[in-house]
């Protein structure tokens, strides 16, 4: 539980205020915010109440969609935001194909641009950028880095520490190349998330993760992989689903420890 890290997406509904409350009272002493809710709270009163509660924030969720017309200026604040919420990650989720194109190389080579336009705002706040790969389904609307190396060539362009990779298990499990790839990762790996793939999965697609326990993917063999490439830091489990949404934030909260706890 050292290291455990309730992402606030898991408890969608829980207002910040209650979920600080939560975790405080379950011994939980690290989370993970989005920008939306942190937005709607106020930043800075966002930040005073995690401070004041003894919480550490372990990353932000989540920047990036470069495909997006004011993606500059837009991640510009989401670095800010990270830098006032005392966060050394910024989560980036690249975006999919600009509207209208099938570019989909040309894409990519926008966001390791952008990337790249980004490191010394970020730098000069101690933020790290996270990219992540997300599952190669989201590919053409939601993010089009669907893999590891992918995610790793953008990251590997810039110094250690200024650009990372986010390990998410529900987005890289199907791949049987990734596990070698992240145990040789080293200080690249920025965070590490845990949720699980469950069948069928809904119309929807984007709230389909589940609890870890609660579907196919064996969680132990990604443990020992960023073990074994040095990660020591916090792991968040980031579970988006609609019926766990429907329960009380304190259920949803000691469900996750439980499922948490049952991996290892």
């Amino acid at each position: 539980m050292k290291r455990f890290s309730f992402n606030q997406i898991t408890a969608k509904f829980w207002d910040l205020e209650d979920m600080v409350a939560g975790c405080v009272e379950a011994g939980v002493d690290k989370v993970a915010l989005w920008r939306e809710p942190v937005a709607e709270y106020g930043l800075d009163r966002s930040a005073g109440l995690v401070r004041d509660a003894g919480l550490t924030v372990t990353s932000l969720c989540r920047s990036g969609f470069f495909q997006a017309p004011d993606w500059f200026d837009d991640n510009r604040r989401a670095i800010d935001e990270a830098h006032a919420l005392d966060t050394k990650v910024l989560v980036l989720v690249s975006g999919g194909l600009p509207g209208g194109s099938k570019d989909l190389a040309g894409a990519r080579q926008h966001v390791a641009d952008a990337i790249g336009r980004l490191v010394p705002h970020a730098a000069a706040a101690g933020v790290t950028l996270a990219v992540e790969p997300l599952h190669p389904m989201y590919a053409a609307d939601r993010c089009v880095i669907s893999t590891w190396d992918q995610a790793l060539a953008i990251a590997e362009q810039h110094p250690v520490g200024q650009v990372g990779v986010t390990v998410d298990t529900y987005h890289l499990w199907w791949d049987d190349t990734v596990l070698d790839k992240i145990a040789r990762a080293g200080d690249r790996i920025a965070i590490y998330q845990l949720a699980d793939w469950a069948t069928p999965l809904p119309a929807g697609v984007l709230t389909g993760r589940a609890l870890p326990g609660d579907g196919v993917i064996d969680m132990r063999p990604f443990h020992d992989a960023v073990a074994k490439a040095g990660y020591t830091g916090p792991i968040e489990v980031e579970v988006m689903n609609d019926a766990l949404w429907e329960r009380p934030g304190r259920e949803v909260l000691a469900a996750t420890i439980d499922g948490y706890q049952g991996c290892f």
